[in-house]
């Protein structure tokens, strides 16, 4: 278990330059645009506008904080996201833009190589004890609010807001909150 605490997430400018990211995690670690094999970061979208491409991704959108946007992916029907939705998945590669609903958002953004990875990203609700099993091969455990516990393996860990954990082959793995916190589950597997 890696444990990644907010404070030292790296903050870059979008590949477009459109505005700036912070990357939360990579693999390999310290990967550039163009050669990582996954990559989990966050930003804060705050004018409508062109969403970077990046050929043989594939990326899924979380809003986090924020009243929501409207994507218009190329080939699908125009999108409302807010943070009441399930994530969003969809090619990096195809043309992308954003129309903010009412101010700025904040979103999570996932995204892996094609042909060598696929992931899944879901919302979790995490108040009292809980356990989630997973056959990934690697998963990522974000907290988003509150404060989440988790256990696996005999090995324990606190998250607080906007931290994360990275587990190989975890199997399975305890996940417990004294008060009602939020979470979102990111299992990373091979193609």
């Amino acid at each position: 278990m890696k444990i990644l605490r907010s404070n030292d997430y790296r903050r870059m400018p979008w590949k477009n330059g459109g505005g700036e990211t912070v990357e939360i995690a990579v693999s390999p670690e310290r990967a550039p645009l163009s050669d990582f094999d996954w990559r989990i970061s966050m930003a804060t979208v705050a004018s409508n506008g062109h969403f970077s491409t990046f050929p043989g991704i594939d990326r899924t959108l979380s809003i986090l904080e924020g009243p929501g946007m409207t994507l218009a992916i190329e080939g699908r029907q125009p999108k409302l996201l807010t943070a009441a939705d399930a994530p969003l998945t969809f090619p990096a590669d195809v043309p992308t833009s954003a129309r903010l609903s009412d101010g700025p958002v904040t979103d999570l953004n996932v995204m892996t190589r094609r042909h060598t990875l696929k992931h899944r990203v879901r919302r979790l609700r995490v108040e009292g004890s809980q356990t989630v099993v997973s056959h990934a091969r690697e998963f990522v455990l974000f907290c988003h609010r509150g404060s989440v516990a988790l256990t696996t393996g005999g090995v324990s860990a606190t998250l607080h807001a906007l931290d994360a954990a990275v587990l190989v082959q975890p199997g399975s793995v305890t996940l417990s909150a004294e008060i009602a916190s939020d979470a979102f589950l990111i299992e990373l597997s091979p193609s």
